[in-house]
């Protein structure tokens, strides 16, 4: 039984795989000041234990909100699954399935990509993107916080905007600088892959791929 629920863990619950093929990633940039966070920060980091905080804040160097609508990138190739304003805490948040090929074990993997508090999208559900064009931009939740982009890397592919469905371990989420930095240049593949679809949950009335 705990062999099964692990499996299902590292699997995203299991996840269907539908007819949408991607471009495998062949690296992860950061998703803001392409390609090495030129001129940003990481004003907080990962923490999964409470007070837990599923991702990284980045801010412009600027300070206040000098940084207001400034470019957000994909952090690779992918499909966008989710692009929706949802409002209460999150406002304009996207969401993008990621295909790799891991050079430890040479499986291809997936992992989900999440950029939250946007000021304006500028893609759509089902849209594939290459790393490093722009998705949208960097907002401040509608007024509700300073401006700052929030950015998730998921193992659990069910996730989707049901962060408190899935436990709040390694497992299931990624320390987004750790996982850029180990998989910054990946060998590029002239093929593309299909990725599971389906594994979101409806969210405040809004569906996923």
């Amino acid at each position: 039984m705990a062999v099964l629920v692990l499996l299902c863990i590292f699997l995203g619950n299991a996840p269907a795989f539908g007819d949408v093929k991607v471009s495998i990633a062949d690296g992860f940039d950061f998703p803001v000041g392409k390609p090495d966070a030129a001129g940003y920060y990481k004003a907080r980091g990962l923490r999964l234990r409470s007070p837990t905080h599923f991702g990284e804040d980045w801010n412009g160097r600027g300070g206040g909100n000098t940084d207001l609508r400034d470019p957000i990138y994909s952090c690779a190739n992918g499909v966008v699954t989710f692009a929706h304003n949802v409002r209460q805490g999150w406002g304009n948040v996207v969401l993008i399935r990621h295909a790799y090929r891991d050079p430890s074990d040479g499986k291809v993997k997936y992992v989900d990509s999440l950029y939250g508090h946007l000021d304006a999208i500028h893609v759509k559900v089902g849209q594939k993107v290459k790393r490093g064009d722009q998705i949208g931009t960097m907002g401040t939740n509608f007024g509700m916080y300073p401006c700052h982009l929030h950015f998730e890397i998921r193992y659990n592919l069910s996730t989707g905007m049901q962060r408190n469905s899935v436990p709040s371990d390694y497992a299931n989420w990624a320390d987004p600088t750790q996982f850029i930095n180990k998989f910054r240049r990946l060998s590029r593949e002239w093929r593309s892959v299909s990725v599971p679809t389906g594994t979101y949950k409806e969210y405040q009335g809004f569906k996923g791929l």
